[in-house]
């Protein structure tokens, strides 16, 4: 039996996200290196998921948020890899609830890392 697929992914936290200037960024660098991102944008607090096949691709973009200086950035959950689950969807995409973010995470497997990381269970 081969060996189940995997995927990369990070969760990084910040104050808000309401500059559509650096959202097109984020939309830009997501095409550019092949990630799917979810953006909790509108009000705080600003949450960014990012997931991607392969590590550099996550970590690359990751990096394109920290240059683009945020307030309060927090990378809470570092690249890691895991089980792929969910659809394999690239590109940017945004809600400004946290429920559907929640909602968003769960359809992909990753509510409890998600939860934890977001310090809403130990």
């Amino acid at each position: 039996m081969p060996p189940s697929p995997s995927t990369w992914h990070a969760l990084i936290r910040t104050h808000h996200i309401t500059s559509r200037a650096k959202v097109s960024k984020l939309k830009q660098a997501a095409t550019k290196h092949g990630v799917f991102v979810l953006l909790r944008s509108g009000g705080a607090p600003g949450m960014m998921y990012v997931a991607g096949e392969a590590r550099g691709n996550v970590e690359e973009w990751v990096g394109v948020v920290q240059r683009l200086r945020y307030k309060d950035y927090q990378l809470v959950a570092k690249p890691i890899e895991v089980e792929a689950t969910g659809n394999a969807t690239k590109g940017l995409f945004e809600t400004d609830s946290v429920a559907d973010f929640g909602r968003q995470m769960e359809e992909r497997g990753v509510l409890a890392w998600w939860r934890k990381a977001m310090g809403y269970t130990s």
